[in-house]
């Protein structure tokens, strides 16, 4: 009888902790994560791209799918001349070590082309902007492959400061991709937040327009590359992490970022809770009992 009782225990523990994941997936599901790091304008990712160093890249790529990614990034751009050659070869050795989707980090609509092939699934987009050549090139390319595109808020005419301003260039990358046949749940829109060590006021500003991009326009996300906000001051990593936590506040739903960082992760689960998008806080749960927050 003791073994049968066991037996009913063990599986009933496997049962809630089979519950306990699905419903982490779903309250995760409220904030993208997009892997930064396997990133050619990283040194040591340059250097292991150069001597097609496998096992390095598939360990990157490992460690950020363990660690929460929803996305993989991969960036061959330092490579000039070379991108698509190297960014084909990133692509399949990241592949190899992952079933998550890429996104495809490029300006350059040949070197997408040239890439899409080889994907196993739909991919991420990672950039438009309102620059009018690189609208007319990659937009088609995003339609025909139904993939989800990043939209940056920046233009060829001036430079966004202010909330309005971002929120302006946000409702034309709007009118740009209704146009192209792309449905607005697949655009990712990041108004682009400047150092504050030269722009004090730019991280209040794309606080603002996150806000209100997330209100004016229905079925839109708002990403954000988190790095950029502490670049040229000290303890970087602490400015980040306030920032990501304020964004989400204001309803930020995809982030850029590095996802192995713990204290980083730890924020933004704590900031789901706090804001109400983690549902029964059972994203929460879910990490502190896999271990994956820090104790302070």
């Amino acid at each position: 009888m003791s073994k049968i009782l066991e037996k009913a225990g063990s599986y009933f523990a496997k049962s809630y902790l089979r519950f306990l994941r699905s419903f982490q997936r779903k309250a995760d599901s409220t904030v993208l994560i997009i892997a930064e790091r396997i990133n050619a304008s990283r040194k040591y990712i340059a250097q292991a791209i150069a001597s097609k160093n496998t096992e390095f890249i598939q360990n990157e790529t490992k460690a950020q799918d363990q660690a929460g990614a929803d996305y993989i990034d991969v960036n061959a751009g330092t490579f000039v001349g070379e991108e698509a050659k190297k960014l084909r070869w990133v692509i399949e050795t990241v592949q190899g070590a992952t079933e998550k989707p890429l996104s495809i980090d490029s300006p350059d609509p040949s070197v997408i082309k040239a890439v899409l092939p080889i994907l196993k699934k739909t991919p991420m987009i990672n950039s438009i902007t309102l620059e009018r050549d690189r609208l007319k090139s990659i937009l088609p390319i995003v339609a025909e492959h139904k993939a989800k595109v990043i939209g940056l808020c920046q233009s060829e005419d001036f430079v966004a400061n202010t909330a309005d301003e971002k929120l302006k260039l946000a409702s034309r990358l709007v009118e740009e991709v209704t146009k192209a046949g792309i449905s607005l749940t697949d655009l990712y829109i990041d108004p682009l937040v400047y150092p504050i060590s030269t722009s004090p006021q730019s991280a209040i500003a794309t606080l603002g327009a996150i806000e209100n991009i997330m209100k004016e326009f229905q079925g839109v996300h708002t990403s954000c590359g988190l790095s950029n906000v502490s670049y040229g001051l000290p303890n970087r990593k602490l400015i980040n992490r306030t920032f990501l936590v304020a964004a989400i506040s204001r309803g930020l739903d995809s982030v850029i970022l590095d996802p192995t960082d713990n204290h980083l992760y730890n924020a933004l689960k704590a900031s789901l809770v706090i804001n109400s998008r983690d549902e029964f806080c059972m994203g929460y749960i879910g990490a502190f009992r896999e271990g994956r927050l820090l104790s302070l």
